[in-house]
């Protein structure tokens, strides 16, 4: 490498700029030695394998024969020229090659962007509320009456509609006399009540039956995400097809079968509802313990991030989004931006932690991840074979036990805090 010279300039914030220069004496050191193994392995009619001419061989092959080696002179100048740096880059560099002058060699300046360099700062200050809650007898109700409404059935309900009713109807809107765009449908289905509409909208509804004819007005609120219809006065016309109400099934041996109790006890599925709301509890305590122990680790490491980072994860949210259903199309450009920015934060601190911790995946905790994620499979051990064969799917497994591995640290690092929260409070239900 002392035959290479190497200049690094820093841009703006971490970009940085590596100018490298390559003396002539080693590009054709590595051409002389290219040529020789061509001459031993080129095919080429009129000639035996192994005794193509020197000559023949450079007239044939030394434009493509140069530029590959020019290319792998500066992949490999590039790794030295960053191990002398000690910079540690993010992604692959962009290259800007000078002009080659005759007998010096080859120069470019590769420019890149660096991983910040920092000591994650504030562990010693962190302090965590966590929530104690005990799941009661009355939350144990409140779910199955849960379970009861998500398998009722819609019966007629041959009276005046009441909140809880759903409405089938159909509707169209008009603004000053003219249609509203998207504001049309027919045999669409309303539960009063349910706030999927506006409450105008559903409170409008309550005592009309089936056949009911009806023109009522809705003022859409200032903040509405359609700002043409931002504080305007819509009317409404609308056909009542059918009032319906929610019939729920009875708590008998039948329904809790379908819960998988195949005694059809009600004391074990009440067992069962209570062991499945904690196991919801601890999740949802853990997540909570998990968000504070971040927004303090934020807020102390105002780390700067590689614009590079972010917009791969950026490029990588508006993806999701778009597989997703429903996801709106043509999202504006940097729509995704800040919260890709703060996921690149909290990996960078994350894994500052993991290297100066030393922290490596436990393969207990492995196993037990694999375990959690194919259990739900119909075949879960044909399941664990993909994923050990597979090791994309391997190393997403295993940074998510460092991640946890890295949260289970900084739990025993912080000062715990608690407070009792009733079950309803903390799930929102």
């Amino acid at each position: 490498m002392t035959d290479v010279q190497v200049s690094l300039e820093t841009g703006a914030g971490l970009e940085r700029r590596l100018r490298v220069q390559v003396p002539a004496s080693r590009v054709e050191q590595e051409l002389e030695a290219r040529f020789r193994s061509a001459a031993r392995t080129v095919r080429l009619k009129g000639f035996r394998p192994g005794k193509v001419p020197d000559g023949v061989v450079r007239q044939r092959f030394g434009p493509q024969i140069r530029q590959e080696v020019i290319q792998e002179v500066v992949q490999s100048s590039y790794s030295e020229a960053i191990a002398r740096e000690k910079l540690r880059p993010v992604g692959s560099p962009r290259i800007e090659s000078e002009p080659e002058v005759p007998g010096e060699g080859i120069a470019y300046t590769a420019i890149f962007e660096v991983y910040p360099e920092f000591s994650v700062a504030g562990l010693d200050a962190m302090v965590v509320e966590k929530a104690e809650v005990s799941v009661t007898e009355a939350d144990i109700d409140q779910t199955i009456e849960r379970l009861r409404k998500q398998r009722g059935q819609w019966q007629p309900a041959g009276r005046a509609a009441a909140t809880g009713d759903r409405v089938v109807l159909d509707f169209a809107g008009t603004l000053r006399g003219e249609p509203v765009e998207g504001g049309k449908a027919e045999r669409f289905a309303v539960v009063i009540g349910e706030g999927r509409m506006l409450p105008g909208f559903e409170s409008a509804l309550v005592g009309t039956t089936d056949g009911t004819d009806k023109s009522f007005d809705v003022t859409f609120p200032a903040d509405y995400y359609e700002e043409k219809l931002r504080g305007q006065t819509v009317t409404f016309q609308v056909h009542v097809h059918e009032v319906t109400a929610l019939e729920l099934p009875v708590v008998d041996a039948e329904f809790i079968r379908r819960f998988d109790v195949a005694s059809g006890d009600l004391a074990e599925f009440r067992r069962l509802v209570r062991e499945n709301l904690e196991r919801e509890v601890l999740a949802k305590v853990q997540a909570e313990m998990r968000r504070q122990v971040i927004e303090q680790l934020l807020a102390a490491n105002p780390v700067d991030v590689p614009a590079v980072m972010v917009s791969r994860e950026a490029a990588s949210l508006q993806a999701e989004a778009a597989r997703s259903a429903g996801a709106t199309q043509g999202q504006a450009a940097g729509a995704y931006d800040e919260v890709a920015r703060r996921r690149v934060r909290i990996g960078l601190i994350l894994g500052e932690l993991v290297r100066a911790q030393s922290i490596t995946a436990d393969q207990g905790r492995i196993e037990l991840k694999l375990d959690e994620l194919c259990r739900t499979y119909d075949r879960p051990d044909e399941v664990r074979r993909i994923y050990q064969q597979n090791p994309d799917l391997m190393a997403q497994v295993e940074n998510s036990v460092i991640e946890e591995q890295v949260m289970t640290w900084l739990m025993e690092k912080a000062r715990i805090t608690t407070r009792s929260v009733a079950f309803g409070q903390l799930m929102g239900v």
